[in-house]
């Protein structure tokens, strides 16, 4: 079996978990709610509406837990660079974390809004079954109010059938946090749409850290106990199957049926998040502590079409190529953090980053390294942190495609090959780089010999993989890109189609950056 269709079946076998996970969760705990004993008497008030509202909550509280985990830069780093396990298959799963985290996210808001409805579907019979005087089960179940009876004898927060949903839903615990999560996730989710992200970073970057309200609140969401069930004792005394139908005989002392007894759910969101956030906790305290080493900025170049390029220095920064690392600017923003790919080498003894003015904050950044009778911006870095690059040196045979800007993560590539040629290093397994490497410091074009570089355009790609298909019969080829994901779709499918089904031929790997 070929390499890309075993990564296929792997990315398909990941992906089916995950989505069999959430069925399997939801469906458990639709048939709980919707069959035990504990909630008859919630169920002959809220009808079905129980179990979607506690189903969805649960898979809410799955994906929850998720939701960090692909962010975790440094896990990630970690996992990729120095597991054994992490090799191949399940290595490049890791490739794909930031479009996990999104379908995590889509899965979360799915769930909200079936939460949400069910809620409301809850406070519609609450009221109602307040409002009732048919002496129904319901309605006698609903009078049995907090100031009448104990804590533990009332299951219908609604306490007169004046109580609007607006009232029940701003005056508790459950209906606040409720609406503060749903308001959090309605801006996380709108500002990380596709095109505010590229063209206005910044809304992006401050509106995404209202996650950790969004936490906050899913925390203590279930602290009130709004929705309750039977007791234990309660259910041994006077079980539901037994006393139901004895209803008008629960006030009398001879009965063997007594008034039910209930409590409030206990509270479970914050068990489902405790773990992943104190590893999130300890992710950005190191990331803090990382940024606040001292960076010392080495030289500072211009180039045209208003491109910054940077090269520093740091105590301890080791990088690999394709790796980037994320700026902060104090004098510019304290909180905002920007990713860059680094366009340096490995060998050499300096990093550096280019960076193009695509917004404010680079705008800003780039004049104030413009402004020569003013002192040097200082500098923060944090990372470097781990790409799918860094696998381009374990492929015979490498294709970088980059777009614009997304050319910098092969100038590293690029670099690192002609050191490694130049020093003859035989670990080296990528041949057909060689020519343009042990041309890459000529100032002239290698085909022409004249100053000006000769400008190919936009490759044809069927020839292009055609030809390396030919020329590579029983190679692995990496296919590496940097650019909009319409070329993206473009080169994954030609990786596909000219890929042989027999795994000793010719295999393309696609792999794309993303930050």
């Amino acid at each position: 079996m070929g390499n890309w269709v075993v990564n296929y079946w792997f990315s398909v076998l990941f992906l089916a978990t995950w989505l069999g996970l959430n069925v399997f969760l939801f469906v458990h705990a639709f048939l709980s709610y919707e069959k035990a004993d504990k909630y008859f008497y919630t169920r002959e008030i809220l009808g079905l509406a129980l179990a979607w509202a506690r189903a969805s909550a649960r898979c809410l509280n799955f994906n929850s837990m998720l939701i960090l985990l692909p962010v975790c830069r440094n896990l990630l780093s970690f996992l990729r660079g120095t597991c054994s396990f992490c090799r191949h298959a399940l290595r490049k799963q890791l490739d794909h974390n930031l479009a996990f985290h999104k379908l995590v996210a889509y899965m979360i808001c799915l769930h909200t809004a079936i939460h949400i409805i069910a809620h409301l579907f809850n406070f519609e019979h609450y009221s109602r079954s307040r409002w009732a005087t048919d002496g129904s089960l319901a309605s006698i179940l609903s009078t049995l109010s907090q100031q009448e009876r104990d804590e533990d004898s009332w299951i219908n927060p609604s306490q007169s059938p004046n109580m609007t949903v607006e009232y029940v839903t701003f005056t508790s615990i459950a209906g606040v946090t409720g609406v503060i999560i749903t308001i959090a996730l309605v801006l996380i989710m709108t500002s990380a749409m596709e095109f505010i992200r590229r063209s206005y970073f910044e809304v992006f970057w401050y509106t995404h850290h209202i996650f950790i309200i969004y936490f906050i609140g899913l925390g203590i969401h279930g602290i009130g106990g709004i929705v309750r069930g039977q007791t234990e004792e309660s259910l041994n005394e006077s079980h539901p199957h037994r006393c139901a139908e004895f209803l008008e005989q629960w006030d009398d002392h001879d009965s063997h049926c007594k008034h039910p007894r209930f409590e409030g759910l206990p509270a479970e969101s914050w068990k489902w998040i405790l773990a992943p956030g104190i590893l999130y906790i300890f992710e950005r305290i190191l990331r803090f502590y990382r940024s606040k080493q001292k960076v010392v900025i080495t030289k500072v170049v211009m180039h045209p079409s208003k491109v910054l390029e940077l090269q520093m220095s740091k105590h301890g920064f080791i990088m690999e190529v394709g790796q980037y690392i994320f700026v902060n600017c104090p004098s510019i923003s304290y909180l905002e953090w920007h990713p860059f790919t680094l366009t340096s080498a490995p060998e050499e003894d300096f990093f550096s980053i280019h960076i193009r003015a695509v917004g404010d904050w680079t705008e800003n950044l780039i004049r104030a390294f413009e402004q020569q009778h003013s002192p040097i911006p200082r500098i923060e870095v944090d990372g470097p942190f781990g790409t799918v690059s860094e696998d381009v040196f374990q492929y015979e045979v490498a294709v970088l495609v980059g777009a614009g800007i997304g050319v910098t993560p092969f100038a590293s590539i690029l670099k690192s090959i002609w050191y490694k040629f130049r020093h003859a290093d035989h670990n080296l397994k990528t041949q057909t780089a060689g020519h343009a490497a042990l041309n890459f410091d000529k100032a002239t074009d290698i085909l022409t010999g004249l100053k000006q570089k000769t400008s190919f355009g936009r490759p044809m790609w069927d020839n292009e993989f055609s030809t390396i298909a030919n020329a590579h019969p029983k190679s692995v080829v990496g296919v590496f890109l940097c650019g909009p994901q319409t070329l993206a779709k473009s080169l994954s499918k030609r990786c596909h189609q000219y890929s042989s089904l027999d795994p000793r031929k010719v295999q393309f790997y696609f792999n794309k950056e993303d930050f």
